[in-house]
């Protein structure tokens, strides 16, 4: 191929300084296409030849529409967000502006700058609200919105059906239509994840990590960020024309295909940064019970003390309820194909940088976190008995 050849195509990516958004653009750019990437912070590693960042808010309709000035984008690739896990889960008002209006914008830029392609980036929560769920698949309806136990998964939801229902939307500047489709990905992973992975390592690092729970024959998924990569532009191929728009419209799965107990998947992390495995395992209520007082701690504190919250009400669903999805879709009309990834990398990844367990390493530390982890079990079990108590009279 002639290096000086324009590139046929030119992408736009919500999100794309951060970890899959960047890793998404890398790999449309060494297919030869060129890349925006769009984001309010700019991405940690650097920006390749060929990829042209530019800051901004997606909750500001302007600052979208800067993006595509001078360029005509053939996709839009919308996985910008917020309130996925930890402390970002209870800023209700920003997951709002971010999911739900963010949204709205991106698709009303599609609209009148012609763009006939957007691939959503969901979440595996529009359908899973803490209930059992085994091998589900697209046909499970969406929850009732005030069911669902997170305002993350509840504004996702919303926003999907938006996207959903904009394919088929016929555009301003051509007589063509918009075309769109949405992924459901579960837990992304992989060297370089900066949302989850950090912060489960801080914790057995400081000595946290002293118990599991739940029961550990319950399921869950993962997908490595490399699949993702391959489903989302899977995805944008099959909106087009020659391949019968065969997505347009449709929401997909999308996982590793290998469902595991949550704890049982960091094992080879912990282990491999030379830590124990924890082997007390306590009751999912009795957690649940830790994470709600948690969460009211940090409603009456947060606002001195922007602390991290140990665990929230929703993470606890989502590590300890079965819950895992066919791909049987995704492969058929995708042609969406898992390959098999450990946490190896990971876990030499976070070494390179300095973690892993050195002999009597951070040992006093440990024990001040010991007690106080300790002590909020102590009231967290003393409340549970109480209300069980109650319940029982």
């Amino acid at each position: 191929m002639d290096s000086q050849k324009s590139p046929e195509e030119t992408v736009l990516i919500t999100g794309g300084g951060g970890y899959f958004g960047f890793r998404l653009g890398c790999a449309l750019n060494q297919k030869g296409v060129h890349v925006i990437l769009l984001d309010i912070s700019s991405p940690a590693q650097t920006i390749p030849e060929g990829i042209k960042f530019i800051r901004g808010d997606i909750r500001y309709l302007s600052d979208i529409e800067k993006a595509f000035q001078d360029v005509d984008v053939t996709c839009v690739f919308h996985i910008a967000s917020y309130g996925m896990s930890g402390r970002e889960q209870l800023n209700r008002n920003l997951i709002e502006e971010v999911n739900v209006g963010g949204t709205d914008n991106v698709l009303q830029a599609c609209r009148r700058r012609g763009v006939p392609r957007l691939v959503y980036t969901s979440t595996f929560n529009v359908i899973f609200g803490g209930q059992v769920i085994k091998n589900g698949d697209e046909s499970l309806p969406y929850l009732p919105l005030h069911l669902y136990p997170d305002h993350y998964s509840r504004t996702k939801s919303i926003a999907e059906k938006k996207v959903l229902e904009a394919n088929g939307t016929v555009l301003e500047r051509s007589n063509s239509i918009l075309r769109t489709c949405a992924l459901r990905p579960a837990g992304i992973y992989g060297p370089g994840e900066q949302t989850y992975l950090p912060r489960v390592v801080s914790y057995v690092e400081r000595g946290l990590f002293k118990f599991v729970f739940g029961d550990p024959r319950s399921l869950v998924e993962f997908v490595h960020v490399d699949n993702l990569v391959q489903a989302h532009i899977l995805a944008s191929e099959a909106l087009k024309a020659e391949k019968g728009y065969i997505a347009s419209g449709q929401p997909y799965f999308i996982s590793d295909g290998r469902p595991v107990n949550n704890f049982e998947f960091f094992r080879p992390l912990v282990e491999g940064l030379g830590y124990t495995f924890p082997s007390i395992r306590l009751p999912l209520t009795l957690i649940y019970c830790f994470a709600f007082l948690t969460e009211i701690a940090y409603f009456i504190l947060g606002r001195l003390y922007n602390f991290q919250p140990f665990l929230t009400c929703t993470e606890v669903y989502k590590t300890g309820v079965t819950h895992y999805f066919s791909l049987e879709k995704a492969r058929k009309e995708l042609g969406y194909e898992a390959q098999p990834f450990d946490l190896q990398e990971v876990v030499e990844w976070f070494k390179a940088r300095g973690h892993g367990r050195s002999p009597g390493s951070r040992d006093s530390e440990c024990l001040v976190w010991d007690g106080l982890l300790v002590l909020l079990l102590v009231i967290t079990l003393l409340t549970w008995l109480s209300s069980s108590a109650i319940l029982s009279l």
